[in-house]
């Protein structure tokens, strides 16, 4: 029965949900490259104070 009802779920959610705007889309795309460009900076200076220190 769990199956049914998780079935259940998702054509509930499919239903509600809507495909985002070009807009959306487009600040969803900055925001995620920033986090990517920031995760990757905080990478980058941590990777060179390592090889400084050693």
């Amino acid at each position: 029965m769990a199956l049914k009802e998780f079935i259940k779920e998702c054509k509930r959610v499919l239903r509600i949900t809507k495909k985002p705007s070009k807009e959306e889309f487009g600040v969803i795309v900055k925001v995620s490259g920033v986090g990517i460009l920031i995760i990757g900076l905080i990478g980058f200076v941590l990777q060179m104070i390592k090889e400084l220190l050693l």
